[in-house]
């Protein structure tokens, strides 16, 4: 059924959710896990003529991305799975399909948190529901209320 599978991991409860069924998912299918963390760019714009790139805030960040990473992958690892990580920069939704189509992944799999109010569902958007929009492959969404 399923021979590779692509997790998006943020640490987040959801992401915890998601890393526990992922896991269940690949030892009934006897698949691959793939396991990513997608850090934004630190370029950050000052206005409509350019930007600043932050040498240090970069690394600062992409420590703490390859530190919610390594989490994911020792909590596989100490529930007797086994997966490849790589911490990625950029737009999650682009690099999330990339990466999907880069390793042929049959599903991706991503936690999501319901939010209570209109004007956070609007700010927030969901990364869930363009994945879905946008993904070569199955996606399944496991919920945490």
């Amino acid at each position: 059924m399923y021979k590779r599978i692509l997790l998006a991991y943020d640490g987040s409860d959801a992401g915890q959710k998601a890393l526990l069924d992922c896991g269940e998912v690949a030892h009934w299918s006897q698949s691959e896990v793939h396991l990513i963390a997608v850090m934004p760019s630190a370029m950050s714009f000052v206005g409509l003529e350019g930007g600043v790139y932050d040498v240090e805030l970069e690394e600062r960040e992409k420590k703490k991305y390859q530190g919610v990473l390594d989490d994911g992958l020792r909590r596989l690892s100490e529930a007797g799975w086994t997966a490849r990580g790589e911490v990625l920069v950029g737009e999650a939704i682009e690099e999330i399909t990339k990466y999907a189509k880069k390793i042929g992944a049959d599903l991706i799999v991503v936690g999501h948190k319901h939010l209570e109010s209109w004007a956070a569902r609007w700010w927030r958007g969901s990364i869930s529901g363009a994945l879905i929009e946008h993904s070569p492959c199955s996606v399944l969404v496991v919920i945490v209320d």
